[in-house]
């Protein structure tokens, strides 16, 4: 592991994050549940990148949260929201390949839980 790598991971998770905003300001909804994903995903990747110093080439969030839950406790508390969690991992291929519609408030939930309870976890492993 780098530190470079590392620190590459977070800031474009959290360009995904800022992404995710904008575009659910603008009415993107499909954009923004996808732009959402990238950020879970890469900040659980960058999580397991500094506490293990790798991950695995995944698309699950599921899987990424199991696995950091084995290095770092805290990261079980996420499994809590595994309906939400599902959701979210389910944008990855249903914002990009599905004839789905992503509703705002749907969004909108996706978006508070991440800034609410997904960071917030993220930050104190």
């Amino acid at each position: 592991m780098s530190f470079e790598e590392a620190e590459l991971l977070r800031l474009r998770a959290e360009a995904f994050l800022r992404n995710a905003e904008r575009l659910y300001a603008e009415g993107e909804y499909d954009l923004a549940a996808f732009s959402i994903e990238q950020y879970c995903r890469l900040m659980l990747k960058y999580k397991l990148l500094l506490k293990t110093g790798a991950y695995p080439r995944a698309h699950s969030l599921i899987r990424l949260v199991r696995e950091l839950g084995k290095a770092a406790e805290g990261a079980k508390r996420l499994l809590k929201d595994i309906i939400m969690l599902t959701k979210i991992e389910d944008a990855y291929i249903g914002s990009r390949c599905l004839p789905r519609r992503y509703e705002k408030e749907e969004v909108e939930a996706m978006l508070n839980y991440v800034k609410e309870k997904f960071r917030p976890t993220i930050d104190e492993l």
